[in-house]
């Protein structure tokens, strides 16, 4: 339950801030023209609001040709009950909220539809204009406060460990990959995990069948340039999982033992590296806690390597399969890349950042077009499933960035109903310089809302099946 409130609050924050941001671009720009905006509110409010708060407005404001001037007092601002959004009423537009009668009366200077049409087309724009920027922000803000820091693919020895997918596809635990469809693969590249996922082939360096377990860096371990033919649905079996498609194998170097434990007992001294347990080859730490737990409460050889040599030690793993030491952490046995940004290097990187990622998802939208990727369409579970269990700033804020650029994206398609609907019906008009008829844009705006409202509630009935199935 803990585990559920953490990703909740997380999905919560991190949309709350996203939308806000979203509405406020469009608030902004409507009222750098002078648009009347009537309602701000973030989530959605039928029937009733958890708050909302309405300034009071002055007497006699007019404009310089003596019209009634619109002001940040019209706007209504508040925070409705329905976490699913938000929205901006801006006076004379056709939107969900579908105002037929402020609509039927004569049009006001202050209105929407009174403005020229590449006024409304910036006000259209300007949300995901504002998601984007945001990303590029959040992106400049994690490379100046954090960096980079990552092992390179080549330097992790032991190579990485893979899920289940990845495993029935043709890799192996301890595969190093190198080439994605002959193009090189960097952990310092945003898209490496998706040019893996997406790849036909996939090139990785295997530890040679005949060669025997590394003991402390006395040997090259040999391996074989092997080439793993990806199947076409890859991307959508590694979806499937909630398991990381890839991590890094740890090899079990003893960063300090345990006062009292079996490990101290046994004569296990800082430094050591575990390479066997009870004649069984442990090169990483996922195949020692295996064999701890089968010989749990047992009497057992364990093998280390210290200084060079192989020592065999009795030991006897507690019921639950541990010896009572800590581990060395991966970053003090591999060498680490850390990528360090000042102000002024950030704001080009977090550019960088933002267009690869834009880049990857646009690519990624061709998968949703089939059989297969109609399934792996998910809603707010699958979204929340994405945020750590813990609460992490870093993941927090790499996600949010994440979801800003997703946001963007999302809101440019030219469906009736989102900002793409409108920005496509402005177009036209710019382009034949004739304005779409009104009941035209009625009728759209209606059908782009159902459809959005089947949508959610597709992909949320999916979340749902799936944790029903799972």
């Amino acid at each position: 339950m803990e585990t559920f409130l953490i990703k909740a609050a997380q999905l919560i924050a991190a949309l709350a801030f996203l939308v806000v941001i979203h509405e406020f671009g469009h608030y902004i720009f409507a009222r750098m023209f002078g648009i009347k905006v009537e309602k701000f509110y973030l989530f959605f409010n039928p029937w009733f609001s958890l708050a909302k708060w309405k300034p009071k407005k002055k007497k006699n404001e007019k404009d310089q040709d003596g019209n009634e001037k619109a002001t940040w007092r019209d706007t209504e601002y508040g925070i409705g009950w329905l976490p699913l959004g938000g929205y901006v009423k801006i006076a004379g537009m056709i939107d969900e909220s579908m105002d037929k009668e402020q609509m039927a009366q004569p049009e006001k200077p202050w209105e929407f539809r009174a403005k020229p049409a590449w006024q409304r087309l910036l006000v259209m724009l300007a949300g995901v204009i504002f998601n984007f920027i945001l990303a590029i922000i959040i992106y400049a803000g994690i490379a100046f406060y954090w960096g980079n820091k990552y092992v390179q693919l080549e330097n992790a020895t032991e190579g990485m460990d893979y899920n289940e997918a990845a495993l029935k596809a043709g890799f192996r635990n301890g595969d190093i990959p190198i080439l994605a469809d002959g193009k090189k693969l960097d952990l310092g590249q945003r898209d490496c995990l998706y040019m893996i996922a997406d790849a036909k082939a996939v090139t990785v360096l295997r530890k040679a069948e005949s060669d025997s377990v590394l003991m402390a860096g006395e040997t090259a371990v040999r391996r074989d340039t092997v080439t793993i033919a990806l199947p076409n649905d890859f991307i959508f079996r590694l979806n499937d999982t909630k398991e990381s498609f890839m991590d890094y194998r740890l090899p079990v170097y003893v960063y300090k033992v345990q006062g009292g434990s079996a490990a101290a007992d046994a004569g296990i001294e800082e430094g050591d590296r575990i390479v066997g347990v009870g004649g069984v080859p442990t090169p990483s730490y996922r195949e020692l806690q295996e064999q701890l737990e089968k010989n749990a409460g047992k009497q057992v050889t364990v093998t280390v390597s210290r200084n060079g040599k192989a020592i065999a030690l009795d030991a006897k793993p507690s019921a639950d399969g541990k010896l009572g030491f800590n581990l060395k952490p991966l970053t003090d046995i591999y060498p680490v890349v850390f990528e360090k940004y000042t102000l002024f290097q950030s704001v080009p990187k977090g550019w960088e950042i933002g267009t690869t990622t834009l880049g990857t998802y646009i690519s990624s939208m061709s998968h949703v077009f089939s059989a297969e990727g109609a399934k792996s369409i998910g809603g707010f579970g699958s979204i929340g499933g994405m945020f750590p269990e813990r609460w992490n700033w870093l993941s927090f804020w790499e996600i949010t960035a994440f979801l800003s650029v997703v946001l963007a994206f999302m809101n440019l398609i030219p469906i009736p109903g989102l900002d793409g609907g409108h920005v496509l019906f402005l177009l036209w008009e710019v382009i034949t310089r004739r304005k779409v008829n009104e009941k035209v844009l009625e009728y759209a705006q209606m059908a782009g809302m159902m459809f959005l409202i089947a949508l959610l509630l597709y992909a949320n009935g999916a979340d749902i099946v799936r944790a029903i199935i799972k």
